[in-house]
């Protein structure tokens, strides 16, 4: 396993070998910017002139769902409008 830390102000992204439709995104990756982890997705677009250039989108890690715990964890112990079963 890697030591690898991300420098705060850096990213890296790298081709997205795993698109299968044309919304998903041509490359994704990591920045590290005010000390922020965030992913990073980015789609080859063409401008009104031509131009090739590249379109961002940065999602703060802490916001992504922790899809390994249980929803009703992420709820906490009681959910109000759950019948009890016992």
């Amino acid at each position: 396993m890697s030591s690898y830390e991300q420098r705060d102000m850096s990213g890296a992204i790298f081709v997205n070998d795993r698109k299968e439709k044309d919304t998903h995104p041509d490359s994704t990756g990591t920045a590290k910017i005010g000390n922020v982890e965030y992913y990073v997705s980015a789609w080859r677009r063409v401008g009104k002139s031509g131009k090739p250039y590249l379109s961002l989108a940065f999602k703060p890690k802490e916001e992504a769902v922790d899809r390994s715990k249980p929803i009703g964890d992420a709820l906490g112990d009681s959910v109000p409008f759950a019948p009890e079963f016992r």
